[in-house]
């Protein structure tokens, strides 16, 4: 059974830094993904890694956020720099094990079948 969990989430200062973790296990992964979702918003992609490293970012972090795997660890990480207000949201790791997601990295919430319970990031001014 595919298992993803978040950690890392917490309060910060604008200008601030937090790194998220997502462990996974269970399956056979090709791409994984972070997401977030604010108060009244949709789910965005935010960052995505295919398993041969391609990276993908929303414009809104690009620059900002980085994306990283250990594969050894079976772990996916979000280093997050340069917070602001507008970064508060629930922040949720996925992934896929579809051969596709091998080489391209998608931000796409529908491409991700499974689903961690998210952790909070909250950004004050």
């Amino acid at each position: 059974q595919v298992q993803l969990e978040e950690s890392g989430g917490g309060s910060v200062q604008s200008g601030g830094s937090l790194r998220l973790s997502c462990a996974a296990s269970g399956y056979s992964r090709s791409r994984m993904g972070w997401f977030r979702q604010g108060p009244g918003k949709e789910r965005e992609g935010v960052a995505a890694i295919a398993s041969s490293g391609s990276t993908g970012y929303a414009n809104s972090v690009n620059g900002r956020f980085t994306i990283s795997q250990d594969n050894f660890k079976n772990t996916l990480y979000l280093q997050m720099n340069s917070l602001k207000p507008e970064d508060t949201a629930m922040y949720y790791c996925a992934a896929d094990s579809s051969p596709s997601g091998s080489y391209f990295p998608s931000l796409e919430p529908s491409r991700y079948p499974y689903w961690g319970q998210g952790t909070q990031v909250t950004v004050s001014s």
